[in-house]
């Protein structure tokens, strides 16, 4: 019997996407700690690498980013641009191969086993897609290669920035055993410090526990852990991959108090979800609001109707009843959030174009 074919994946991921944008289309922010975000309320989207020497990373409060880099030049997003950028990046891909699975505005993988251009090296295809990247957008990203996608994600962030790494076959589970569990793509920060508590610190630990151990300990999650300890990942390059969710959030200039106060917060927040829905012909049945208080503690409401939900005003309706089980307040509201799960297409809307996240 011949042997399977080894699969060639790259992970492409642009450096400090947003960051890097604001720097190459103004002079003036070049070589200094940028971050994008708001300066006073909300969190980082982005740091520049000279803004991260300093300790700050995306999802960090802005307030905590100043006090570590009182330097810290704050801007203002423009997804407008961040997202014709990356349009532009996704076009360069769809040259090498139709197996395009974005991930976000900012990196992707690409399966290029069989590819468009007949290259016979993943390496050089990442190579190439990298410095046409540069020519064409004036932008740096970094790849990594391998033969599945979680080994390929792990490479593309070991050589960061501007840089690619390979992992073949034969020093896959070596280079898993290794790493620290907390670097691994789909352990995040709780299940990192769940493993911790159980001694599992690196790869190599993880790998020495059994399988009934990690599936009664992490439920199904628990399956996925003890492949890729062992270097394997059988997911596929999935392209066009139908969007899961839509939402819309936003950080008041100043916390709010009033029951009214946050009604008229959520249904400002909505508008976006609604735009959305509205353009798209989609609908989700599930409807979640998000609250984060002053002292960042957050909480969600959610409700699963039995109908997608056909209009703006039962979304509201929905939005306000779930952020009404939250009065009276306990502490003053900081952040409201909408989102929609669980999506369906509305018979009666116009057939729109795959939806997929522009890479």
């Amino acid at each position: 019997m011949a042997a399977p074919e080894v699969r060639k994946i790259i992970h492409i991921d642009m450096d400090a996407f947003y960051a890097s944008v604001e720097q190459r289309d103004d002079p003036a922010l070049r070589g200094k700690p940028v971050a994008v975000g708001g300066r006073q309320r909300g969190v980082v989207m982005a740091a520049s690498y000279e803004a991260r020497t300093f300790g700050v990373r995306s999802a960090m409060p802005s307030a905590t980013a100043h006090r570590l880099c009182a330097e810290l030049v704050f801007v203002k997003p423009r997804f407008d641009v961040y997202k014709e950028v990356s349009r532009q990046i996704r076009e360069i891909f769809l040259d090498y191969t139709p197996l395009v699975e974005p991930l976000s505005l900012d990196e992707a993988y690409l399966d290029v086993t069989t590819n468009l251009k007949g290259m016979p090296l993943a390496s050089d295809i990442a190579r190439e897609i990298r410095a046409r990247i540069l020519e064409q957008t004036g932008l740096t990203a970094s790849a990594g290669i391998s033969y599945n996608k979680f080994l390929a994600k792990l490479a593309s962030d070991y050589r960061k920035p501007n840089g690619q790494t390979v992992i073949p076959p034969e020093k896959g589970p070596a280079f898993v055993e290794g790493l620290p569990v907390g670097k691994f793509h789909g352990v995040g920060p709780k299940t990192a410090e769940k493993m911790n508590r159980f001694g599992i610190m690196t790869g190599a630990d993880l790998k020495a526990q059994s399988l009934e151990f990690l599936e009664q300990t992490f439920g199904k999650a628990g399956t996925y852990y003890h492949a890729i300890a062992r270097g394997r990942d059988d997911r596929k390059v999935v392209p066009n991959r139908p969007r899961k969710s839509v939402g819309s959030e936003t950080t008041f200039m100043e916390d709010l108090w009033r029951p009214e106060e946050i009604e008229q917060g959520i249904a400002a927040v909505l508008g976006d979800v609604w735009s959305y829905c509205e353009r798209t012909g989609m609908a989700g049945r599930t409807v979640t609001v998000k609250i984060k208080y002053a002292d960042f503690q957050i909480v969600t409401r959610s409700r699963t109707l039995p109908e997608p939900v056909a209009s703006r005003a039962v979304l509201e309706q929905t939005s306000l009843e779930l952020v009404r089980t939250i009065f009276p307040l306990a502490k003053r509201v900081r952040l409201l959030g909408v989102s929609l799960h669980n999506f369906d297409r509305r018979e009666e809307a116009p057939t729109p174009p795959q939806m997929t996240l522009d890479l």
